[in-house]
């Protein structure tokens, strides 16, 4: 649940502020006639969202268990690639996300109705399926039911909360701060999401090693332990792990962090001295 509640409240408060960023500069801009495409925009793309979700949900149902294990071990893998692909990509374009979305404003308010539309679903649909995707897969990789919707759900909720308070000028926050740190968090939950991919496909005999384990702490933590519960929803550590997730683990968080903070910290002083910016409705 803690995991879910960190995806959702990061992925929710990047679309929040991209579309606090598009109804900011429609306002100074005078082009207020134009926000209610924004909201369309944001519609379609909430609706796309969970229609992708519930595709996930229910589309492998009724195929055999060896098909759903490849199906969910694959999505799983691509479910990392994303997330991967999205925390340096808020690193490396955060600077430049509010010119690069008001200059998508400015070409689409001087055409079509639904260009300005199209312009707010793919900011904010990008982020959505992201999310599915990811919450989807980490849902899976902790065996629950409902407690991965509520969680991933109330960070939605903190984040449409915060987004509001930012959007009114009445919260001012360290963006960089926070996504550089929930980037790091989630570097380790994905960790933890591509382990139990791997797992999947071990099940379902496409990868070898599935009796073959790096440890069992099983007689330590039980599986069925409210320490073993917190542990699966937080990390996805399962007490009994086979060398090929154990590996693929390590060869994946250990250097994706390094890579990650390597990049925070070279572009970490004059991130510092501009985040501010980004999050003030008035910018």
């Amino acid at each position: 649940m803690t995991g879910n509640f960190l995806i959702g409240l990061r992925e929710g408060l990047e679309a929040v502020l991209i579309v606090v960023l598009l109804l900011a500069y429609l306002k100074k801009s005078g082009r207020t006639a134009l926000i209610p495409r924004i909201y369309a925009g944001i519609a379609v793309a909430v609706l796309v969202s969970l229609g992708f979700g519930a595709l996930l949900t229910f589309g492998p149902r009724g195929l055999t268990f060896e098909a759903q294990e490849i199906i969910g071990g694959s999505l799983s893998i691509v479910a990392v690639g994303f997330v991967t692909w999205m925390v340096f990509w808020m690193a490396r374009a955060s600077r430049s996300l509010g010119t690069d979305l008001q200059n998508q404003v400015d070409r689409a308010s001087d055409q079509k109705a639904w260009g300005l539309v199209l312009v707010a679903a793919l900011a904010v649909g990008r982020e959505g399926l992201e999310t599915a995707l990811f919450i989807w897969s980490a849902a899976r990789a902790t065996g629950q039911t409902w407690e991965p919707i509520l969680g991933a759900g109330l960070g939605l909720l903190l984040a449409v909360l915060l987004g509001a308070l930012i959007h009114k000028g009445a919260l001012k926050i360290n963006l960089s701060r926070f996504f550089t740190w929930t980037g790091a968090a989630l570097i380790i939950v994905a960790g933890g999401v591509l382990a139990y991919g791997i797992h999947d496909l071990q099940e379902a005999r496409v990868l070898p090693g599935l009796y073959s384990l790096a440890f069992d702490v099983s007689h330590i933590i039980s599986p069925s332990s409210w320490l073993a519960a917190v542990l699966k929803g937080v990390f996805n550590f399962s007490p009994a792990t086979t060398w090929l997730e154990a590996a693929a683990w390590v060869l994946y968080v250990i250097p994706v962090m390094w890579f990650y903070f390597r990049s925070v910290r070279r572009r970490g002083p004059h991130r510092d001295a501009n985040a501010p910016r980004p999050v003030t409705a008035a910018s």
